[in-house]
């Protein structure tokens, strides 16, 4: 159901109401109403030009500046607001508005005034204003009234999702049931406008758990509107698109009461979440189950380029970060969430797999994600051969993830490399005996030919050079807080007690080795 501006001309907070500007505007649509408060033009612009929202104001931090007012009005109306509602403007229309009345007119942007002789206040506005467009008179009967006859049609229909399909064909309304991963589990379309996965990728930047009714999102030019249901004690997420623009948010609300109240009614059980259930599969380690879950999915196992575990990327900023990254690079991310932490799988798009391109696209991904935020943690295998790889692949990272941090405390993404490393470290360190004694003698020369205190600030150096500077002298500096040439002449000193060149391709494999079992060493006691 339309609300126009001309309609809520109608409603009592608007009366009396001046039209001094923009009449030709008064069929524009609303669909929300805010405050404007704004003393310049770029917070006025970012807070308030919203598409099709009335925006109230009183001008007050715009006050005797003729000039900024006119240019906001302008382009409030170029980002396509349905009004500018002035409250309480002294003596009606002044000489001094005359500009500001010219520029609304010329935009075709109704510019109403609410005159000192009508009290009411935002507050009054806003509510009557969301009651309208919210409840509408008393809604459309035609879509309530013909959903429900579909839908507790039990006599006729065999299904809840057949009945569904019928409703939504009759009141030109499409409706797709997600899991809380965001996985589609029951699909109901009568258009292809667009795809579920493009709407899906927009939705993840809302949140829209948080919202008490449906909210709006414009997925080009298609209006989608979603919120949560409960189904038995399960909460999913509703995707419903009204085809022709015809309803209003609180229509969509109750037409998604009813789907759930109908689901209950027919005791439907949703079908189960394969893409979920693939990746714990995976993660299990139940190889033989994933392979007969990528066949409902329709997956290519050799278009999977890598998989993950991460901390701290349920937030928007992230989310944002994976919708961009599907969105340019063709790929799909996969993920299921428990908490804080997160668990997925990035998979090339279309059927003829990865060709050897998505390692670095799927880096470049991973040093986006940790962009300016500490505490975000992600351990990748990337590059991995199908379901047998990707297995493997989470059995190293469950295997490896508490170690690794331990050895590099400064890293916040842990490749395969650095996941293998700290196996085989745990693998000697469990082991003992004559391998592990072979390493830690590698060390033994700072302890032997040296004080404790020498030893130890060599030792440091050693590390913090080899396993968090990437052996860069400058790096190991700014990590140890001293100046370059202190560090340099503490690697010359380093060499002579090892009797070797620390940075020699045939010295640095067992040097690493030795080093991160002496901090693992520290963690495992």
């Amino acid at each position: 159901m339309k609300t126009t501006v001309g309609d809520c001309l109608k409603l009592s907070a608007f009366n009396p109401s001046i039209v001094a500007a923009g009449r030709r505007g008064l069929s524009n649509r609303v669909r929300s109403v805010s405050v404007m408060d704004a003393t310049d033009l770029k917070t006025a612009i970012n807070n308030n030009g919203v598409r099709e929202q009335m925006v109230l104001t009183s001008f007050y931090g715009m006050k005797g500046n003729e000039a900024l007012q006119t240019e906001v009005v302008r382009e409030l109306a170029k980002c396509g607001i349905s009004a500018l509602v002035v409250f309480h403007a002294k003596n009606g229309i002044t000489a001094a508005d005359a500009d500001v009345l010219e520029a609304a007119e010329s935009m075709a942007l109704p510019l109403i005034l609410i005159p000192n002789g009508n009290d009411s206040q935002y507050s009054d506005a806003i509510e009557q204003v969301m009651d309208k467009l919210l409840y509408g008179d008393n809604f459309k009967n035609s879509l309530i009234n013909n959903t429900i006859y579909h839908l507790l049609n039990f006599e006729k229909y065999t299904s809840f999702q057949t009945a569904l399909r019928e409703a939504a064909v009759n009141n030109e309304f499409q409706a797709v049931l997600l899991s809380k991963d965001f996985n589609p589990i029951l699909v109901i379309e009568t258009r292809h406008k667009i795809t579920i996965s493009e709407a899906v990728r927009k939705i993840k930047e809302r949140k829209p758990e948080k919202s008490g009714i449906y909210s709006m999102v414009d997925v080009d030019g298609v209006l989608t509107y979603w919120g949560t249901i409960n189904i038995g004690r399960e909460k999913y997420f509703m995707l419903i698109v009204d085809n022709e623009d015809n309803y209003s948010a609180g229509e969509l609300t109750k037409l998604a009461e009813i789907i759930e109240l109908a689901a209950g009614m027919w005791k439907f059980t949703p079908e189960r979440d394969v893409k979920a259930e693939f990746i714990k599969a995976l993660m299990r380690g139940n190889k033989s189950l994933a392979y007969s879950l990528k066949d409902e999915m329709n997956v290519d196992p050799g278009a999977m380029v890598s998989v993950f575990y991460a901390k701290g990327i349920d937030n928007e900023q992230c989310r944002d970060a994976v919708s961009e990254f599907e969105d340019r690079e063709k790929y799909e991310v996969l993920r299921i969430f428990e908490g804080e932490e997160t668990y997925g799988i990035v998979i090339k798009e279309g059927k003829d797999g990865d060709d050897g391109s998505g390692k670095l696209t799927c880096l470049k991904l991973y040093d986006r994600l940790k962009e300016g935020n500490k505490g975000v943690r992600i351990f990748h295998c990337t590059g991995i051969d199908g379901i047998e790889g990707a297995a493997d692949a989470f059995k190293l990272i469950s295997e490896t993830w508490t170690f690794v941090e331990s050895v590099f405390p400064y890293k916040r993404v842990f490749t395969k490399y650095e996941l293998v490393l700290a196996s085989n470290c745990i693998n000697i360190q469990v082991q003992g005996g004559y391998i592990k004694k072979n390493y830690v003698e590698l060390l033994e020369p700072f302890s032997k030919e040296m004080g404790e205190n020498k030893s130890r600030q060599l030792l440091d150096t050693l590390e913090t050079f080899v396993l968090d500077a990437g052996m860069n002298s400058g790096k190991t500096s700014e990590f140890m807080g001293i100046h370059t040439n202190t560090v340099q002449y503490r690697l010359k000193k380093i060499n002579e007690v090892l009797g070797a060149e620390i940075t020699g391709n045939r010295v640095i494999p067992g040097l690493t080795i030795a080093l991160a079992l002496k901090r693992l060493e520290r963690v495992v006691n």
